[in-house]
């Protein structure tokens, strides 16, 4: 009872809080036993209270060992905010001069230091093992543990020393592992690495009900950013990038319409990067733009939305970003933009990697597919992968997925095949090869396997492959079969596998909605309809009427005007300035300038006379396209350089290069390629394709080449002569 009233009287002197969290409580007072103790706890937890409470009341120093040097300055900063001593809790790491840590090892040996945070880079240095020696060491607390795990999303080498280090430093030295994303593989490592198998094992649901999963297609996704952001004025967010020269885009995009915005990526200076963290916790920037490492550990509770510009490649690391949004419980929107193209990127990045490496990337990032792709409710899959079962009714439509029409299809004769033909095939295989067998698909691994002579090869074709991976997705979160994940994500059957196999029941599944195309570019900028909202027909039909009047009083064919892409997104944006019209797909400054003003007119006069709500991300600027490799071309051709000394010189093929050129002209800027064309081009044949484009209906490169000879002209030729009459005629 004298514990427990002394927890109490602590937790309320020295964090002012009345009440514990969850099981805080329990894993305090285990640690204050003396036990080994692994905590499982989502972000937003409480995890750090968990080490905190008991290293202030425990005799000695605990020492912390943590990943990330921002994660040790702003725990250190509440500490010392809370005890009022700077002295109570200090960091040790490479951020530190010499005279900084000698004073922190003066500290530490006088004995008022309670909390020693430490990098597992600098643990494992000689001369800070023969100091820690020196001291009394009440606990060790291994934060952020699944870096031991190659299987989780961080893996840490230098996490895997941590048990022998610890051993150097004293004996029967009690352990706390804690962790906010582990599977049950990863648990596993973790205990196994440590040597604390023998641990009490606190694992608390990873369910954080305040928060909403969204996954959408990626499709002028920076438009679409922007938009949200503006929607959301006022609160806090992050976006999240995988590269650092898109988060440098983005945080450009987003300041140049009007939103604060900060980039934070390992490329920015130490101190300029403490700089931006104290900033967005000062709330004197509304949006930090960011790879990966921001915000691990900083402890702002009121993130309103994480946005992931780029999927991330693993579920963990999906769970832990997100998880930093509404960590007060209050509102937290989690929006990710999909692309198979950025899938593609991540598989190609681990190319280069060993063998081994190399098969639990693709395992790993293979979930994030499936999360994706699936209709099912979000909320179940994210907790099932966290080994925890949930009945997506609990979702209370806090997912796209649950808010939106389901297709349901009858799964019981399909999933009674599937389990079927798994137990025939000897339970050896992973959905891939199961789909490919059921397709009919005779590649290089079927083939092996002689299953393309099985009579079961090609018996699921007429299904579809839609309705095989909505199977297969929705048999592993129902149980009926499971993945192992130590070979390589090979199925087998459940218990509950094997009952279906033997007494099928009637069961309904929810069929994948195809997520549709993505943009070729990542921000769709080379045209395309843009992401505004419907396609406003009445509208459409009155600026091509305005187009073609206008062509017919220069002379022009329509096309050169604005094409029928640009027209598309003025009917969903409904641009009514210059500046706004320049954003539009295609447009650029040129063409706003030389044919803007009447199609500005008639979008203002019938905004205003139907009381049109404008999408909000009309006004979105975006930074001037800054392309290296387009302004290069532009200052080449200006200084009269030939397109093959273009290309060669950035190891481009000519169909690149112009390719290249088209994209510039078409988005308005002129170009003048007279001193190439003259060159290559005879002078009729330049008069006779010049007079094609006057009178063409539309400016499409292949009916040209119909129309006027495919033998007369090559197709180089053709695309040309449209580029010069474009460039003359339209900009």
């Amino acid at each position: 009872m004298e514990t427990k009233k002394s927890l109490f009287d602590n937790l309320q002197n020295f964090f002012g809080f009345d009440n514990f969290k969850g099981e805080q409580e329990a894993i305090i007072t285990n640690i204050l036993s003396g036990n080994d103790t692994f905590v499982i706890m989502p972000t937003g937890g409480g995890k750090s209270m968990c080490y905190q409470l008991p290293a202030l009341m425990t005799d000695g120093m605990a020492i912390v060992i943590s990943p990330l040097i921002a994660l040790m300055k702003n725990q250190v900063d509440q500490l010392r905010a809370f005890g009022g001593s700077d002295s109570i809790a200090h960091f040790l790491n490479s951020s530190l001069n010499k005279s900084e840590t000698t004073r922190v090892k003066e500290d530490v040996l006088a004995g008022r230091t309670k909390l020693l945070y430490v990098a597992p880079e600098s643990l494992t240095k000689q001369e800070n093992i023969d100091f820690l020696r020196l001291n009394n060491v009440s606990f060790v607390a291994v934060d952020e543990a699944h870096c031991i795990s190659e299987w989780g999303h961080d893996f840490r080498p230098e996490y895997r020393k941590i048990r022998q280090v610890i051993s150097n430093i004293g004996e029967n030295i009690p352990i706390i592992a804690l962790t906010a994303t582990a599977t049950p593989k990863v648990q596993q490592d973790i205990q196994k690495n440590l040597q604390m198998n023998n641990a009490t094992v606190y694992k608390s649901s990873f369910n954080r009900g305040n928060l909403y999963y969204e996954v959408r297609a990626k499709r002028n996704v920076l438009k679409e950013i922007v938009r949200f952001v503006k929607q959301h004025p006022g609160k806090s967010g992050i976006v999240y990038c995988l590269s650092r020269k898109k988060v440098e885009e983005v945080a450009e995009a987003l300041n140049l319409n009007g939103i604060k915005a900060l980039p934070y990526h390992a490329g920015l200076d130490a101190k300029v990067r403490a700089e931006t963290q104290d900033k967005f916790l000062m709330e004197d920037v509304e949006v930090i733009v960011a790879t990966i490492a921001f915000g691990m550990g900083i402890d702002k509770p009121d993130v309103r939305y994480v946005i992931h510009h780029d999927m991330p490649k693993s579920m963990e690391g999906y769970y832990q970003e997100t998880g930093r949004a509404g960590r007060d419980g209050g509102e937290g929107v989690c929006v990710s933009f999909y692309s198979e193209k950025d899938i593609d990127k991540l598989q190609k990045f681990m190319k280069d990697k060993p063998v081994s490496e190399r098969e639990i990337g693709t395992q790993i990032l293979k979930e994030v597919i499936d999360y994706a792709e699936s209709a099912v409710c979000r909320r179940k899959q994210i907790l099932h992968y966290f080994g925890e079962n949930f009945n997506e009714a609990g979702c209370n439509c806090m997912c796209d997925n649950c808010a939106a029409q389901k297709q349901y299809f009858d799964a019981e004769a399909p999933l009674h095949k599937l389990l079927t033909m798994m137990k025939h095939l000897g339970e050896k295989f992973d959905d891939h090869h199961l789909i490919s067998v059921l397709m009919g698909i005779d590649n290089p691994q079927v083939h092996n396997y002689e299953h393309h002579l099985d009579p079961v090869f090609g018996s699921g074709k007429e299904d579809g492959e839609l309705l095989w991976k909505s199977l297969l997705r929705q048999a592993l979160l129902n149980n009926f079969i499971s993945k192992d994940i130590d070979q390589y994500g090979v199925l087998h059957l459940t218990k509950a596998g094997n009952a279906f196999i033997d007494n099928p029941y009637s069961i309904k599944f929810i069929l994948n909605r195809p997520m549709g195309a993505t943009d070729d570019s990542d921000d769709g900028e080379e045209g395309g309809k843009a992401g505004g909202g419907a396609l406003d027909t009445v509208l459409l039909q009155m600026l091509r009427d305005l187009r073609k009047k206008i062509a017919k009083q220069k002379s022009l064919p329509p096309f050169v005007i604005f094409q029928d892409p640009s027209l598309e997104e003025m009917c969903t944006h409904y641009p009514i300035t210059i500046d706004e019209l320049k954003q539009i797909s295609g447009v650029g400054a040129g063409k706003a300038m030389k044919f803007g003003a009447p199609f500005i007119d008639l979008i203002s006069k019938y905004v205003e006379e139907h009381d049109i709500d404008r999408p909000v991300d009309m006004v979105i600027k975006s930074a001037a396209n800054k392309s290296a490799m387009k302004v290069y071309i532009i200052q080449n051709i200006d200084r009269h350089l030939s397109l093959e000394d273009i290309a060669a010189s950035k190891g481009l093929s000519l169909e690149e290069v112009i390719h290249e050129v088209e994209s510039i002209v078409n988005s308005g800027t002129k170009l003048n390629l007279n001193y190439y064309i003259d060159e290559v081009i005879d002078e009729d044949k330049q008069e006779e394709v010049y007079d094609y484009f006057r009178t063409a209906e539309d400016d499409s490169v292949e009916h040209a080449l119909a129309e006027l000879g495919a033998g007369d002209y090559t197709l180089e030729e053709v695309q040309l002569m449209r580029i010069k009459f474009m460039s003359e005629m339209g900009n």
